[in-house]
């Protein structure tokens, strides 16, 4: 009896040490995931598109990560850094700021603030957004991304998710510290938000269901999820921004049996339709270099 419970109690303890270290692994800095292949791939996608001179001048900024389940992540960006004006790509900081008050109890995710969050991230209604970021509050969202549980933004390195201005006419309360935008993003934190997203490391798996379905069904049609239409049977968790010259786009993918993460923000008129050129071969990158 003595032998058999000494092997259930190793037993037990190897699953718990394989748990903890699974979690250390997925929740680690996504930055560790960096891939040479995946990096290479990536660059050549840019040049095949004819759009390394827009990477060098700094107008377009990529970031690509694969998530597949069962696999390590792997990172790759172009400008991944580079901290740009992102339109309304930053309501996606507003979404986590109404989750996070959400799981301390101070916001209620009945139908009603469900349904403002889904317009919001959807339709990109700014009407909205601003309804939402005012029941989390400015300041409260900004102290939300530069906290040491999230570290969205840095205010001292490369800045990050941020957002300093309603979307309304009303001037901005606070403009980030690197660069002096209202709206801002770089690829890599976006990116970084739907990786701990995808992994249950931003919040309850209850409540990441909830957000991820806020996420999903997008009703814009344009950029990133253009471009996969020509890639039946994807489901796409995304948020899109345009302003003026401004194009940026996300989006968590789901294919199949694999998962990856794409990011692009691009300052240029024709940069919608960069977006668009990019989705199928960043799509078909990662999910032939899955399959090898």
């Amino acid at each position: 009896m003595k032998p058999l419970l000494s092997l259930i109690r190793r037993l037990f303890l190897g699953a718990a040490l394989f748990a903890c270290a699974h979690a250390w692994a997925a929740s680690s800095d996504l930055r560790a995931a960096q891939d040479t292949q995946l990096q290479q791939g990536l660059e050549r996608v840019v040049r095949e598109q004819g759009l390394q001179g827009e990477v060098s001048s700094g107008h377009l900024s990529l970031a690509l990560v694969d998530v597949t389940p069962g696999r390590e992540p792997r990172l790759a960006m172009l400008n991944g850094d580079r901290m740009m004006y992102a339109a309304s790509m930053p309501k996606l900081a507003i979404l986590l700021g109404a989750f996070v008050e959400a799981e301390a109890g101070r916001l209620s995710l009945d139908p009603f603030h469900l349904q403002a969050m889904t317009n919001m991230i959807r339709r990109s209604s700014n009407e909205d957004a601003t309804r939402v970021l005012k029941w989390v509050g400015g300041e409260r969202l900004i102290d939300i991304l530069e906290s040491a549980r999230f570290k969205f933004y840095d205010p001292n390195g490369a800045g990050g998710l941020w957002v300093g201005k309603a979307y309304d006419n009303a001037p901005a309360y606070r403009r980030d510290p690197v660069r002096n935008l209202s709206h801002g993003a770089t690829a890599f934190q976006v990116a970084r938000l739907y990786y701990l997203l995808e992994n249950n490391l931003l919040f309850s798996p209850v409540l990441t269901a909830q957000m991820k379905e806020v996420l999903s069904k997008p009703e814009i049609h344009h950029k990133f999820v253009a471009g996969l239409a020509d890639r039946p049977g994807v489901q796409i968790f995304r948020k899109s921004g345009t302003w003026k010259d401004t194009h940026a786009d996300s989006a968590l993918v789901e294919f199949g049996d694999r998962r990856y993460i794409m990011v692009g923000i691009a300052e240029h008129r024709d940069g919608g339709e960069w977006l668009r050129k990019l989705a199928v071969p960043m799509h078909d990158l990662v999910t032939a270099s899955a399959t090898r």
